[in-house]
């Protein structure tokens, strides 16, 4: 094997008559190298998609939901509660009630969802660092208070620096069964002041507001009712293991969701996409093989003296087989050790100088970026895969040439 190898590195370095092998080699190496860094580059950028994503849903999706399998709101009792405290791994429960309102300030109105939320709201949904203006919290306020998205603001003409800036929200009443016969009774109303704006992403600065859990218990007529649970686990917690003993104490009554589960498509959106751009450069890298094919048999028609030397001195078919198959991954690997390093500095660049902005309005200026080892690990094994294939027939066909001019006349 060791004879092999230095064979093999010998001909990568060694200076060798004036044909195309040299040109044909070293476009191989540039093609794979290309392609490498492309595949590393756009692997990292949806990494950061994915994890500036991730953080977004933090805001509104909890670790894990519990909500009821049927109906809208359920009410749990102490020595519930005091169960699901005592599960090993829950950190905070958050008791959450919301549902649809009708919103009316300032000559506008709109629909969107009042969220109450209670005193642990803000350590279990990660909603503080997107409140960019006014108060951060509806708790402990004199008055009823209310936390919109910037879109609603907007839309309503709402600011939390104008203590007259008030918005009126309506529920239906549930005790009204005929709301044409009791139309002064068909709606609870409330007068909420704006206290505050925050602005994660345009599907919850247009849908949701917040406000206190008392308050909306009462307006919606479900004092000590929820619509749902939210729970804050442990650092190495496993939030699988915990929704099943979750749903062994809550029985069938109750449903419990992870935070994948609760938004399931969207994280197979994220995944599928990451390996369709994976599918379509590893299309690259094979077709940039085929250039290494032909590389590699003109390298072999080169050295058929070499190799009917090797064979007269006792050289397996094996051995010389191996000989170009190294030959072969030594191009692979060159080409792609050399487009990750270009592809690790790009990413470290633009992770500190930000070359490559984002164009409109969004929380971030430039495209995002996180590099994982296990992207490294993927595509080198994917390049050694293809210096292995490609190398294959040449050198299947190594072991089969003959050099006529030692051939015996």
């Amino acid at each position: 094997m060791a004879l092999t190898g230095q064979l093999a590195w010998r001909y990568l370095r060694g200076k060798r008559s004036g044909n195309a092998v040299p040109v044909l080699s070293r476009i191989s190496m540039l093609a794979i190298a290309v392609g490498t860094c492309a595949m590393f580059v756009l692997f990292s950028v949806f990494n950061g998609f994915e994890n500036l994503i991730k953080d977004l849903y933090k805001a509104f999706y909890p670790e894990i939901k519990i909500t009821a399998a049927k109906g809208k709101f359920f009410h749990l009792d102490e020595a519930q509660l005091q169960q699901l405290k005592n599960i090993n791994g829950i950190h905070y429960i958050s008791q959450v009630i919301e549902d649809n309102v009708w919103l009316s300030a300032n000559d506008e109105d709109g629909i969107a969802t009042l969220k109450g939320v209670d005193t642990v709201y803000d350590y279990v949904n990660d909603i503080k660092p997107y409140i960019f203006e006014g108060k951060s919290s509806v708790i402990d306020s004199p008055v009823a208070n209310t936390i919109v998205g910037l879109h609603i603001a907007n839309k309503l003409g709402l600011d939390p620096n104008n203590v007259f800036s008030k918005l009126h929200i309506f529920y239906p009443n549930p005790a009204v069964h005929n709301p044409a016969l009791n139309p002064a009774e068909a709606l609870q109303s409330i007068q909420l002041q704006v206290d505050g704006v925050f602005q994660v992403q345009d599907e919850f600065d247009s849908k949701y507001l917040l406000a206190s859990l008392p308050v909306v218990q009462t307006l919606f007529l479900q004092e000590g009712n929820y619509s749902s649970l939210e729970i804050a686990l442990n650092k190495d917690a496993d939030a699988k293991e915990i929704k099943n003993k979750i749903e062994s104490v809550l029985g069938g009554k109750y449903e419990a969701a992870t935070r994948y589960e609760q938004n399931k498509t969207l994280y197979m959106v994220m995944r599928t996409e990451k390996w369709a751009v994976y599918a379509i450069l590893l299309l690259v890298l094979i077709i940039a093989s085929f250039n290494m094919i032909g590389a590699l048999t003109l390298l072999v028609i080169e050295k058929q003296k070499d190799i009917a030397i090797l064979k007269a001195m006792g050289a397996t078919p094996v051995s010389i087989k191996k000989i170009f198959i190294i030959e072969g991954l030594l191009w692979a690997l060159i080409g792609g050790i050399i487009g990750l390093i270009v592809g690790i500095l790009l990413c470290y660049g633009q992770l500190h100088f930000q070359w490559i902005k984002l164009q409109g309005a969004f929380i971030i200026e430039a495209y995002p970026v996180v590099m994982k080892i296990t992207d490294l690990l993927l595509i080198l094994f994917t390049i050694v895969i293809i210096g292995l294939l490609a190398a294959w027939y040449p050198a299947r066909r190594a072991t089969v040439v003959e050099d006529p001019s030692l051939k015996a006349t």
